[in-house]
């Protein structure tokens, strides 16, 4: 039985039998309860004695008339399908449901707020879930008009998709707001919104003379925090940026942005009506490397609008196409029309890191992965489809030009507007306007897995001149493709202000296993050599022996942000890869961070070097490592610039790892004001934090987390008090959170993400240890009794990867042997997530020696 899955054929098979023309929507929200009643009347042709389908998750069903006849929903309606047969070759279906509210941030998820318990709305339609608002023809390619008609109480604020309407008003404080229809988008993008949100208005020109109204939207208990002017300002640069890149005008009436609680992702692009996750509300104190980021994800989400709503692929085997193109055009635009002119640098410090890692995973896939079915799109979200997407056409635009990829993509943009494509579609475009041929190219790049390796070979005379410079090409034995690189080597030496400084730079392609760069035959050898300078190719790096001397010692001397990222980046690879001992890693970590300049750079190395003390130094030299580090991380505190990011950054990480007596007391006198850092802010989220490194070192309970959350009574409260009660480091502390999960069933998406947080949060990892086989044993029940989202959220964040045991390895795998019918996609989590420990295991091993 299909369930709620969806496959690839029988998508194929209907576009093929019906064409839809219109939706018309009809919501009403205004009955108490945990459902609403929704009705929708779809207009579509069809082959004339055909049968088909259509999608919808519902509670129950009232009525369902096709062309004038009624059909009986306990007949017709099984496994989130309505049977349609004996179809004409013009069709009305009209279809009365009750659907419910969902809290787990899928469908039409409801919130209410505990600050004045307030009600709000709002959808997360991608990828399959318009069908849990109205009955629908949920796949890409069935493009249709939709006019959405809303029936909720009168004071709120209602937002679609278009321009809100002037409502009419009821009697009984409620009001019906009819939007106009739509273009022709697909489902996945349509939207609705409403609940009594605050709103700032503004307006901009588009390149054609349109007036486009905009909208900043949030919470009313959270207004006061949100910055409009900023995300206003952002907006416009945007606009500005992609209507002169693309060639295209804006291609819809109005653009809202809306700040919505409890999100399960960063944003999401609806058509003209985007959402975003409330953490980018800053209520405290945020590291920069977040403000810039919410500076991309607004950017992503914009270049959307043209990408993916415009114009949109036709099955979800070409997500990676909308996700990779939007990462890498925010990049963009954001280095070039904002202030964050390092936004490559931030690019390859979280990015590509993201990508590497994913891209090293057991389930590692092509870019262009096979995508059967709805689960495979499921599991395919992921650091693929964004990240090494987004590596790869920045790779494909040194390739062929920025020219001559902004000219294809706006001819791309023109002769597909309001259609349907796939991936060859864009390449022919791109072919023309560079003049590569690229059918090899993407065959290379976007239909095999892994990531190869590229490692200088070179030898000097007496004299220090370069005889002979080699660039080696390797993958691994899974995955032997190699690829076709365009890159840059660059020479770093030493100047008068004692800076590592490029001092000469040459750009080249490399192909198959050896390529001679000839070029830098008889220059004199630099003190570092730099393989992918400015980082335009998507691949590992390696350095030669001299030059990784150099780069351990001098790091914090090079002067160029994103040559530093580089050799982070490749040196944190070399350390999961075995090659570099983990406690000589955090040792550099400790000498170079506190020089380290960019937010991004600074939260992702942080990051690494408290999991690499954590799990990857060997067993014997862990407390010792962990020590080390918290201990550092103090100093660093007490050394930055006051009020700097670093600083910020520095006590946010030693919360995170507060080994030893000194930094433990530290957090205490920081949090209740016996000590001060000056120019740091105890607000409200670095309180949580603070209270969080206490409850993780035995030095805070309960009670505080109780007295924390009076004070603090908010949605973010509330989770950041679930995360601190789930870090309680004693196994019945590990136990309540653990059951608060797989037993109950109430947690909200965003309390479920919270504690899942907090459970991995140990300073000892063997107060897990008891839950491994309750672990184990529940999976196959969460993945059959939740959403899809919801097990997988719980099921990643509940494996107790901080044991990085033998033990741990052993039972994973087991479980796997053990179950492998189970579903495809509950595999591959418990897969990945075995990986991880796995690969701490080997690190653990090479850092014995």
């Amino acid at each position: 039985m299909p369930g709620q899955n969806l496959t690839r054929l029988e998508a194929e098979q209907r576009s093929t039998l019906i064409a839809v023309d219109s939706y018309q929507v009809t919501i009403d929200v205004t009955a108490p309860g945990d459902t609403f009643v929704s009705t929708t009347t779809v207009n579509f042709t069809a082959q004339p004695g055909s049968s088909t389908f259509i999608d919808l998750i519902a509670e129950s069903i009232d009525t369902i008339t096709l062309n004038g006849r009624s059909l009986d929903p306990q007949s017709v309606f099984h496994d989130s399908r309505i049977s349609l047969n004996d179809l004409t070759a013009t069709n009305t279906l009209t279809v009365t449901a009750h659907c419910r509210y969902m809290n787990t941030g899928e469908g039409l998820h409801r919130f209410v707020d505990p600050v004045d318990n307030e009600v709000y709305l709002y959808t997360q339609f991608e990828v399959p879930d318009a069908r849990r608002m109205f009955a629908v023809f949920e796949q890409p390619d069935l493009k249709a008009t939709f006019q959405f008609t809303v029936t909720a109480p009168s004071r709120w604020e209602v937002v679609s998709n278009q321009p809100t309407p002037q409502p009419v008003a009821h009697d009984n404080d409620t009001a019906t707001w009819q939007f106009p229809a739509t273009p022709r988008i697909s489902s996945y993008i349509t939207a609705l919104v409403a609940g009594p949100y605050t709103v700032t208005r503004s307006e901009l020109t588009s390149s054609d003379g349109r007036t486009i109204p905009l909208g900043v939207f949030s919470r009313a208990s959270m207004a006061e925090h949100l910055d409009t002017d900023e995300i206003i300002d952002i907006t416009r640069r945007g606009f500005e940026f992609f209507e002169s890149q693309f060639q295209v005008p804006y291609p819809f009436e109005k653009y809202d942005q809306l700040f919505v609680p409890e999100f399960n992702a960063g944003a999401m692009e609806n058509a003209g009506c985007v959402t975003f996750t409330e953490t980018y509300v800053f209520r405290s104190k945020v590291t920069d490397a977040i403000k810039e980021r919410r500076v991309v994800t607004i950017l992503h989400e914009l270049a959307h609008m043209w990408f993916g709503d415009l114009v949109t692929m036709k099955w979800w085997n070409d997500l990676w196409l909308n996700e990779s193109f939007a990462e890498w055009a925010s990049t963009l635009a954001t280095a070039e029309a904002t202030q964050w002119h390092e936004a490559w640098t931030t690019f390859n410090a979280m990015e590509k890191t993201w990508a590497y890692r994913q891209d090293q995973l057991p389930s590692t896939h092509p870019i262009v992965a096979p995508i059967n079915d709805l689960e495979d799109v499921y599991v395919n979200f992921d650091g693929i489809t964004y990240a090494k997407g987004g590596s790869v056409l920045k790779q494909l635009v040194a390739w062929v030009g920025l020219e001559q990829f902004m000219a294809g993509v706006s001819a791309y943009f023109t002769t597909h507007a309001w259609g349907n494509t796939e991936l060859g579609d864009l390449l022919r475009e791109l072919e023309k306007t560079s003049g590569r041929e690229l059918t090899s190219w993407a065959s290379l790049w976007l239909e095999t897995a892994g990531v190869n390796t590229l490692s200088p070979r070179v030898e000097v005379d007496e004299h220090g001149t370069i005889t002979s410079f080699v660039i080696e090409q390797t993958a691994t034995p899974d995955y032997p493709t190699l690829r076709p690189h365009r890159m840059a080597v660059g020479f770093y030496s030493v100047d008068d202000s004692d800076a590592l400084v490029r001092t000469h730079r040459v750009e080249l392609d490399v192909e198959g296993a050896t390529t001679r760069v000839t070029e830098l035959e008889g220059t004199r050898r630099p003190a570092l050599i730099l393989l992918n300078d400015d980082d335009l190719a998507y691949a590992k790096i390696r350095f030669d022996s001299e030059s990784l001397t150099v780069a351990a010692q001098r790091l914090s001397d090079i002067s160029a942000p994103l040559a530093r990222s580089l050799v982070w980046a490749a040196l944190w690879d070399a350390t999961r890869d075995g090659e570099f001992p983990a406690s000589d890693y955090v040792a550099l970590v400790l000498n170079h961070i506190g020089r380290e300049t960019e937010s991004t750079t600074l939260r992702t190395t942080l990051a690494q070097v408290v999991t690499a003390a954590r799990m990857y130094v060997a067993p014997a030299r862990r407390k010792e490592a962990m020590h080390l580090v918290s201990s550092r991380l103090w100093d660093l505190a007490r050394e930055a610039a006051p009020g700097s990011d670093a600083q910020f950054q520095f006590v946010k990480y030693l919360a995170a790892l507060p080994v030893g007596d000194e930094q433990q007391q530290a957090l205490r006198d920081l949090l209740e004001g016996t000590i001060a850092l000056e120019g740091l802010t105890i607000d409200t989220d670095l309180r949580w934090e603070l209270l969080e490194g206490l409850v993780l070192s035995g030095h805070a309970d309960s009670r505080d987390i109780d007295a924390a959350f009076e004070a603090d009574s908010t949605a973010s409260g509330a989770q950041a008090a679930a995360r601190a009660r789930a870090a309680l480091p004693t196994p019945e502390g590990k136990r309540a959170a653990f059951d608060s999960l797989v037993v109950d069933t109430d947690a909200t998406n965003a309390i479920a993400r919270a504690t899942a947080q907090g459970f991995v949060h140990v300073l000892d990892a063997d107060v897990v240890e008891a839950l491994v086989e309750p672990y184990f044993e529940s999976l196959e029940r969460l993945w059959s009794e939740r959403s899809f989202h919801m097990a997988s959220q719980i099921i990643t964040g509940l494996f107790p990867t901080p044991l990085a045991s033998q033990e741990l390895s052993d039972a994973a795998h087991r479980w796997l042997s053990e179950h492998a019918d189970a579903a495809p996609a509950l595999r591959r989590v418990v897969v990945e997530c075995l990986a991880d420990v796995d690969r701490a295991l080997a690190v653990q091993r090479a850092d014995r020696i």
